[in-house]
């Protein structure tokens, strides 16, 4: 069989910045779809959520205990107690409350209604907890131990902006102003799909120059932690006409937002990606970076689509810098980027001049160092696993001295 000709050169060199933008073209604000509360856990909401009710919604006691007048108790102490007889039971629940008639107290459980009448609430604890009578050893001042309606939440308040991330917290004040369903931006379909001959599924035994493909299902990963939902498809094998029919096929029903390919970039032979979509909407370039440096970035059929290296490192930092943030931005996430920070470098260290070093490393956060995990090269994927943070070594940099302050993404967060 002959060799193939290598594949195309990158026609261009451009900067990490300029390549973002690129990547950022490619996909803009999701539309909103409706989904009940019980399933918008991590989602964004695109409207806010307006109370249907206040709250709390009425007048309640924040205490087990009895609903008293305080002047009727003012003058209950330890040694002389206000003793007043119980006129009636009030559970959490009741919706048919008596009014709190003078000289009377009423048996009410935290979160039940307060009648009428009653402007506080003794707790239990300082009462003999008496059914029939009861007797007041602490005189509480008016408003003790109420939850007056709306002090929490007026009616026809918004409770969350449009944008906010839907957490526990955030899903309960939802669901207690009457909300049963969230307006949230969709979540994209990103195709990941890895190439290579060479690749097989995790699990089946290799033969003489076979290895367990990690990209796809690294990806697929990383796309649901952005907040996207991945269709790993795996695998493709280093033959263009079948990568063509393979992308056609799942281009066909325009289900997909983004198309995220590892592999087949680069300047050898069997650049399968590069030969494939030349010509096809997809420009290949040199990014002034490492690791990561082959990218590829357009459209096919009006897809965008995203080509990252295949060695593991150089795909899963390529992701990170270009691809995540515009997942979360599509989104309409109040926060796209990793949470950076500066901390001091545990050991020296050189840098390819020209490009921006993404380094792997372990951040001490009590110490304020970050201490490198693994070294630069772009096949150390144990060592990528090992590091929480990604520290950057500017382009012009060559030698960065130990303690030197450098820039941090955190990648925990």
């Amino acid at each position: 069989m002959p060799t193939p000709p290598f594949a195309p050169t990158a026609r261009a060199t451009r900067s990490v910045e300029e390549h973002r933008a690129a990547v950022a073209d490619l996909l803009g604000p999701l539309p909103a779809e409706d989904v009940p509360i019980d399933r918008a856990q991590g989602r964004v909401l695109a409207e806010p959520v307006v109370a249907g009710v206040a709250l709390p919604p009425f007048d309640n006691s924040a205490m087990d205990g009895y609903a008293v007048r305080a002047a009727d108790v003012a003058t209950a102490t330890g040694d002389g107690p206000i003793t007043l007889p119980v006129a009636a039971d009030i559970p959490a629940g009741c919706t048919d409350v008596p009014r709190l008639e003078p000289g009377t107290a009423h048996r009410i459980m935290t979160g039940a209604p307060l009648p009428a009448g009653a402007d506080a609430v003794v707790q239990v604890e300082h009462t003999d907890g008496g059914t029939e009578r009861v007797r007041v050893f602490r005189a509480p001042a008016a408003g003790t131990s109420v939850r007056r309606a709306a002090e929490d939440v007026a009616a026809g308040a918004i409770v969350l902006p449009a944008g906010t991330v839907l957490g526990a917290a955030q899903i309960g004040v939802a669901a207690a102003v009457g909300t049963a369903t969230l307006s949230v931006r969709r979540r994209p379909t990103v195709l990941v799909l890895s190439t290579g001959s060479e690749l097989v599924a995790p699990g089946t035994p290799l033969r003489p120059g076979q290895i367990y493909e990690s990209n796809g299902p690294m990806l697929a990963a990383a796309v649901a932690d952005a907040g996207g939902v991945a269709a790993l498809l795996r695998f493709v094998p280093d033959d263009v006409a079948h990568l063509r029919r393979v992308l056609d096929e799942h281009l066909a029903d325009r289900a997909v937002d983004l198309v995220l390919t590892s592999g087949g970039i680069s300047a050898g032979a069997y650049e399968v990606v590069k030969e494939g979509l030349t010509g096809r909407g997809v420009e290949f370039v040199k990014v002034a970076m490492q690791p990561g440096g082959p990218q590829g970035v357009g459209r096919v059929d009006g897809v965008g689509v995203v080509a990252l290296p295949g060695n593991p490192v150089s795909s899963h930092v390529s992701f990170e810098v270009f691809v995540r943030p515009v997942l979360r931005t599509a989104l309409g996430h109040p926060h796209p980027e990793r949470p950076r920070v500066s901390a001091a470098l545990a050991a020296s260290l050189t840098s390819t001049p020209g490009r921006r070093q993404f380094r792997r490393g372990v951040l001490d956060a009590v110490a304020g160092t970050v201490r490198e995990v693994g070294g630069p090269p772009s096949h150390l994927l144990a060592a990528l696993a090992r590091a929480d943070c990604f520290f950057v070594v500017p382009e012009g940099v060559t030698e960065l001295a130990a303690g030197s302050p450098v820039e941090v993404w955190l990648l925990d967060t």
